[in-house]
């Protein structure tokens, strides 16, 4: 049986088969019993439940132990839990779950240990949890979990070792940790933390080694430190933007190389730069409306700037002794009230473009 839709209850309970050798797609106003499609144990392509306004549960599934492309539930306004795809072993492509308004937890997902595609958890309002895959070790593509306000924590991805993509965690107001990610070693591409409201520590990243893109930490106003980050070593780059409370970025202490941008803008209780200490180069590097900022010291060690130079509005920053004519390859700007070029030549020896 090839690419079957179903549209209405009557054609779900018209149905026979076993398997679909392509694409099903469930999608009815009035669909609200799947116990039709008891017999199906196999869908070779996509399986879409989407737009199913009266739909509850999705008991009728419990014999599927295989979606060979993407499983994608979303837009489905009364359906509180998806216990009946517990038999579900494997989804060969993308996951998404996603504008569900009544799901709570992701219970029916027990017995999944990878994601071959794009894991997309989003715009689900009274989600608390992500207890059902606890068994889940790998994303083939990117983790994305994103505006998930009643989310508290993140312990059902306790066994989550590695995301061969870029991981963003988005607009989840409730969760103040990230403690359930301590198995996480790898991410292939950016990580992403920004606007989690009640973000209070990344302390759950500790056994993070390898990031393959850029480290993006912005407008989490709770968060105090970065002391979760101590095992990376390289990066991407360095976005660090609009923490409100953070106050130090020690953790950064291991990092060594930055093959991109470093820019730390707009963090109000950021006193010093002391976790960037071990790095020797950088793409642009922004320093700018740090307000309690008072040196540059962790700059002392890098030598070379290939992309911009921006230092501003930092209002407690006394001075700019910190490097020993770094080699700029880009322009320069600075506040005359912080750049003091008489006590070091090298601004006026570099290539600006001007103030």
């Amino acid at each position: 049986m090839k690419n079957v839709t179903l549209k209405t209850q009557a054609e779900v309970d018209a149905f026979k088969g076993t398997s679909i050798t392509g694409n099903l797609t469930i999608e009815g106003s009035d669909i609200s019993d799947l116990a039709p499609l008891s017999t199906l144990t196999s869908v070779s392509g996509d399986l879409f439940i989407q737009y199913n306004n009266s739909l509850i549960n999705l008991d009728g599934f419990g014999n599927i132990t295989s979606v060979g492309g993407g499983l994608v539930i979303d837009l489905n306004p009364a359906l509180n839990n998806i216990a009946g795809l517990s038999s579900l072993t494997l989804v060969g492509g993308d996951l998404m779950i996603r504008h569900n308004p009544a799901l709570i937890n992701l219970s029916g997902l027990s017995n999944i240990t990878s994601v071959g595609g794009f894991l997309n958890i989003g715009f689900n309002p009274a989600l608390i949890n992500l207890e059902g895959l606890g068994k889940l070790t790998s994303v083939g593509g990117n983790l994305r979990i994103w505006y998930n306000p009643s989310l508290t924590n993140l312990d059902g991805l306790r066994n989550l070792a590695s995301v061969a993509g870029g991981f963003v965690m988005y607009c989840c107001d409730s969760l103040t940790n990230l403690d359930g990610l301590s198995s996480l070693t790898s991410v292939g591409g950016n990580l992403w933390i920004r606007n989690n409201a009640s973000l209070t520590s990344i302390d759950g990243l500790r056994n993070l080694t390898s990031v393959g893109g850029v480290l993006w930490l912005i407008h989490n106003p709770a968060l105090t430190n970065l002391d979760g980050l101590n095992n990376l070593t390289s990066l991407g780059g360095v976005i660090i933007n609009f923490n409100a409370s953070l106050t130090n970025i020690a953790g950064l202490c291991s990092l060594t190389l930055v093959g991109g941008d470093l820019m730390i803008r707009g963090n109000a209780s950021l006193t010093d730069l002391d976790g960037l200490r071990n790095i020797a180069s950088v793409g642009d590097l922004e320093i700018y409306n740090n307000p309690v900022l008072t040196n540059l010291n962790g700059l002392s060690n890098i030598t070379s700037v290939s992309g911009d130079l921006v230092i501003r509005n930092n209002d407690s920053l006394a001075n700019l002794e910190w490097f020993d004519k770094p080699d700029l390859g880009g322009w320069g700007s600075l506040d005359r009230e912080q750049s003091h070029t008489h006590q070091f030549g090298w601004v006026e020896q570099s290539n600006f473009g001007g103030w």
